[in-house]
């Protein structure tokens, strides 16, 4: 990753984690997406922005690999996932062969900007919905 690169990344995630996502958890109908913490074993909830498409709900990491709820997903896919106040059961799939920035036209616009103004690798997350 070239310099500006990591930069970028570092200002957005450090900025990420400690002032949007507390604050934006709170909120009761911000979608969530709930993984284990592949060190702690803890659940570790994220605000993300997607789409559900029948049994599927759609996202995009603007990190890809290097988001840790990715690397969450790729420890343990079994996730949950807060959509309008109700939390739904589910398992991961990353999916790097997809068009990321494809699957962005088709998600909520204003989160949909934001992962591409602020992205460095995509990467689509497809969870199949349990209940």
């Amino acid at each position: 990753m070239s310099r500006s690169r990591e930069l970028k990344f570092r200002a957005v995630t450090s900025f990420q984690r400690h002032v949007a996502n507390p604050l934006t958890r709170r909120l009761p109908f911000q979608t969530l997406l709930e993984t284990t913490g592949r060190t702690s074993g803890l659940p570790r909830r994220t605000p993300v922005g997607g789409r559900r498409v029948g049994q599927a709900f759609w996202l995009v990491s603007e990190y890809g690999e290097k988001s840790q709820y990715v690397r969450n997903i790729r420890a343990d896919p079994r996730v949950r996932v807060r959509i309008k106040g109700q939390w739904h059961s589910g398992t991961a799939h990353l999916l790097p062969e997809d068009d990321a920035r494809a699957r962005l036209k088709a998600l909520p616009r204003g989160n949909s900007a934001a992962v591409r103004a602020l992205g460095t690798n995509l990467l689509t997350v497809r969870v199949d919905l349990t209940r």
